[in-house]
């Protein structure tokens, strides 16, 4: 198993995510991404939007960040939104109540009310961390940034924790638009802002992080008609969990004994997509939420967590929403957001598959990061490495310089290329291995008699000879 602190140091050696701001100190849960790190964020954020976007019934937006504050009461957002917080009585210091507890007994307590929570506390002595204090009993923390609108003090408004309610406030404007029929989806990614009591492994747990959300609205008597994907998978039912039973492997077609068609759909199909990234099934495992802690809006949810160094976490949400957003809004705002299904008018229901961008780069990159006494390797899906093909010269003269920059400037209107003259070969394939780069090219003596390259293979380090006027060919098999 990859250790968390290991590859934090690596990722900020590399400059491909780091904290922000370190010269002066940093700002806990927030985090920037270099150039190595930017381009790994943009493919994967491509990949999202290919696959349930762009072949889909779905449509893009991008909305604000700060919206009307009603959006967020008629939510729930700002009566529900909150943690467990506990603070020490000495120093001060605040936690939430509930990593506490999970750090200390190694249990999972997600769904647990504060006097539960409190009550472990007391029968198992928690203190400070810092100072050893006694704790206050937890109390509940809105998680919101508040900011002000406007030069007059009081307007106040709020960052939005989440990227979903934008969607159902514009959804009559855009589903009418687009000449919308159900079922019908609307995609967004952007950022989102969630004031964390104590932000914690790395970027898992934030205070700024993205998110790619899709409100996939469909007639509740409805069905899906594309065929699931065959998959066995990891899961651990609601039943289980009560039970005390541990997870287990089953059928993804199994879940339809579960929860709805609609659920068990984008379940499957978020899923393949995770695995045709790059991430190994086996640190993969669906969890459905058991009933004390599906969130106030949800008829059930099932989470895809990923087996980080830190345990099994969520990564992906999948919620089925039923009607409660445009009935919510319909209510406080006066406006009806009923839509006509054939002869029917309806409050559509809402599947949301909610995946972390954070959380899920911070996957790939533990799942591809290997090492061994040779070297170095983020062993990376092609398709979202930060540099896709690197191009040397074997030697800085005999004209290979200049045949190198032809085939980097042939290379590089396809595919993310790297130049690179400087230092050994050796050492050049080490560079290119210890951040993902899955092909290197060499340009030697031989090229300049027959016009062929060496190809060299980052995870088999295997070379062959391909001739320049196919290698665009060869390379984009590889993707």
């Amino acid at each position: 198993m990859v250790k968390l602190a290991e590859l934090q140091k690596f990722l900020v050696d590399k400059a491909i995510i780091f904290p922000t701001a370190e010269m002066y100190g940093s700002f806990a849960g927030f985090f920037d991404y270099g150039p190595l790190g930017v381009e790994i964020k943009r493919a994967v954020k491509q990949e999202w939007w290919n696959r349930f976007v762009s072949r889909r019934e779905v449509v893009g937006m991008d909305g604000c960040i700060i919206t009307h504050p009603k959006v967020w009461e008629a939510s729930g957002h700002i009566q529900a939104f909150q943690d467990p917080l506990v603070e020490c009585k000495k120093c001060k210091m605040r936690f939430r109540a509930d990593q506490l507890v999970e750090t200390k007994l190694k249990m999972n307590v997600e769904g647990l009310v504060l006097k539960d929570l409190g009550r472990i506390m007391r029968e198992h002595d928690i203190d400070c961390q810092k100072c050893g204090g006694e704790l206050i009993d937890p109390r509940y923390f809105n998680l919101m940034f508040s900011t002000e609108v406007g030069a007059v003090q009081g307007n106040t408004a709020y960052l939005r924790p989440e990227t979903a309610q934008v969607m159902f406030v514009d959804f009559p404007r855009i589903f009418k638009s687009s000449r919308g029929k159900l079922p019908f989806g609307i995609a967004q990614i952007g950022r989102s802002f969630r004031n964390e009591i104590s932000p914690r492994n790395f970027v898992f747990r934030g205070r700024e992080f993205e998110q790619m959300e899709i409100e996939y609205f469909f007639n509740k008597n409805s069905k899906p008609t594309e065929t699931l994907p065959k998959m066995e998978v990891t899961v651990w039912t609601r039943s289980a969990q009560e039970k005390k039973e541990p997870h287990k492997k089953t059928k993804i077609s199994e879940l339809l004994k579960l929860t709805s068609e609609w659920h068990v759909y984008w379940i499957a199909h978020s899923m393949k997509f995770l695995v045709d990234l790059g991430l190994r099934l086996e640190n993969l495992r669906l969890r459905q939420h058991t009933k004390d802690e599906l969130s106030h809006y949800a008829k059930d949810t099932w989470d895809i967590d990923y087996n980080y160094p830190f345990g099994w976490k969520e990564m992906v949400g999948i919620s089925n929403r039923a009607d409660f957003d445009l009935k919510q809004h319909s209510k406080f705002s006066g406006n009806d957001l009923s839509v006509l299904d054939g002869d029917e008018r309806v409050y559509p229901f809402v599947m949301e598959p909610s995946f972390g961008v954070d959380r899920l780069v911070m996957a790939l990159l533990i799942d591809a990061w290997h090492r061994d006494d040779e070297r170095q390797t983020l062993k990376l899906n092609p398709k979202i490495a930060p540099v896709q093909v690197a191009v040397f010269p074997l030697v800085n003269k005999e004209s290979m310089p200049e045949k190198s920059m032809e085939v980097f400037n042939q290379l590089s209107n396809e595919f993310r290329a790297f130049y690179d003259d400087k230092g050994s070969i050796g050492r050049r394939y080490r560079r290119q291995d210890s951040i993902g780069t899955p092909f290197c090219i060499t340009i030697d003596g031989q090229t300049l008699e027959d016009d062929t390259i060496t190809l060299r293979h980052r995870d088999s380090m295997n070379q062959e000879r391909v001739k320049i006027g196919k290698l665009s060919q060869k390379l984009s098999e590889s993707f």
